[in-house]
């Protein structure tokens, strides 16, 4: 069986999407959708390497919508379809069909020609990943797992921020990986040889935070028997981690900015200031700016942390990286902990995983897996033993007579509308006689 390559095709009209039963020829597997909006969600949960574009109106998508969404898809070999006047077009148009397209075929549609140059994008999207070392496979980087459209973009995004030594902001739900993000970003960066101070901002107490981070001198109030040096000054030379940031408290958070204002930091009980070269790498599932709104966050510290904001995709939106991250943890947890006999896991497990709503994220998918590994007897987890059981989807009930029904009811819908219900012009479209039209019409009540 042949796996279905499949190819973008934003068809503002609709005409060439009716078409699609022309279309699907041999192993191509075209996605119409409407508007380069409906292009972008798509993207997010389907990868394709090659996408079409139909300019065949004066109701088709500008090429003023469609330049940024190429300029962000890189890694996508775009395809433009033009209608036959397209040379008559302003001269902007023109250059950008010539300057940015990988090609461009003239409509009305030549399949033989558009089958062919398809396959040359194709192969051209292949050699360059290929050429990359496939650095975006199932491995993922920077010791992180993900294939997903959203974590491919995120890899990207952080490939270029760990040659920087600006302060790093990283945002996202809990569980999603912060600390893991922070530590592939100092492993990466020419202050890899330094130390790497974790202080979570949450988890000590506020009336210790101040010491925590300057340290103190001997006799600097009471229970100070000896010096502490403090995590900015330990930092020195590397990268201090603030997790949970939108946790610390708002009457040391000047304190915080001056630090990072002067690079100098003077310890309790002590009047020398000492300077420090560290880099801030914060971390937060708190909404900043909705904390700077509500006076909680100082707005002046949020803009010197936020120097370089990274996002990382939940759990949720990484489509298709959970079974990839279920095996990669399955592996690490039964060579760690020596205990269980669980090799994989069962269709229903797989399919219970992909539809959870995972609100823990990744932390809470180790966990699962963790338990699961522990008190399973088989040697593949099933639902029941990640507590998942009740999210396994029901099996369609339809028959395949009735899904094909489906289909042809929905593809003579498409024609008709788009030939403005003209039954000539939708016979001649799907290559039927008028009679067979309007015998597929009288069965399936259209």
């Amino acid at each position: 069986m042949k796996i279905k390559r499949n190819v973008l095709l934003i068809d503002s009209r609709g005409e060439i999407t009716a078409r699609r039963a022309l279309l699907a020829a041999g192993d191509i597997e075209f996605l119409p959708v409407r508007s380069v909006a409906e292009a972008k969600q798509l993207l997010q949960s389907i990868p394709c390497p090659v996408g079409l574009v139909a300019f065949d109106g004066l109701q088709a998508v500008s090429h003023e919508e469609v330049e940024p969404l190429i300029a962000a898809t890189s890694q996508i070999e775009w395809l433009a379809l033009v209608a036959p006047e397209w040379r008559m077009a302003s001269p902007a148009f023109q250059g950008f069909v010539l300057g940015t397209f990988h090609d461009y075929h003239t409509l009305p549609l030549d399949m033989q020609r558009l089958q062919i140059a398809i396959g040359h994008a194709w192969g051209k999207a292949s050699l360059r990943l290929a050429l990359r070392g496939r650095q975006d496979d199932a491995s993922g980087r920077f010791g992180m797992c993900g294939s997903s459209p959203a974590m491919q973009a995120f890899f990207q995004r952080l490939g270029k921020v760990v040659h920087s030594d600006l302060s790093t902001l990283i945002s996202g739900e809990t569980g999603t990986g912060k600390e893991l993000v922070a530590q592939a970003i100092h492993q990466h960066s020419a202050r890899k040889d330094g130390p790497f101070v974790v202080v979570n901002c949450g988890a000590v107490p506020a009336n210790l935070i101040q010491s925590e981070l300057f340290g103190y001198e001997k006799g600097a109030f009471t229970g100070a028997a000896q010096r502490k040096i403090g995590s900015i000054e330990a930092a020195n030379g590397g990268d201090l981690f603030l997790d949970e940031i939108g946790d610390f408290p708002l009457s040391l958070q000047t304190n915080l900015l001056r630090v990072i204002q002067e690079r100098q930091i003077t310890r309790i009980g002590s009047v020398r200031p000492i300077p420090v070269d560290f880099r801030i790498i914060a971390a937060t599932h708190v909404d900043l700016p909705e904390a700077v709104r509500a006076g909680r966050f100082r707005e002046d510290l949020y803009y010197r942390l936020n120097v370089i904001q990274l996002t990382l995709p939940p759990l949720r939106q990484r489509h298709g990286d959970i079974p990839l991250l279920a095996e990669a943890m399955l592996a690490a947890v039964a060579r760690d902990s020596r205990a269980g006999r669980a090799t994989g896991f069962t269709a229903a497990a797989l399919q219970a995983m992909n539809a959870y709503h995972w609100p823990g994220n990744v932390r809470e998918l180790k966990n699962r897996i963790h338990r699961a590994l522990i008190l399973g007897d088989s040697r593949l987890i099933s639902a029941a033993d990640l507590g998942l059981e009740g999210h396994v989807p029901e099996v369609p009930s339809s028959t395949l007579e009735e899904a094909r029904a489906s289909f042809d009811r929905t593809l003579l819908q498409n024609s008709l509308r788009a030939n403005a219900n003209n039954v000539s012009k939708t016979a001649r479209q799907l290559g039927v006689s008028r009679i067979t039209l309007y015998r597929m019409m009288c069965k399936h009540n259209i």
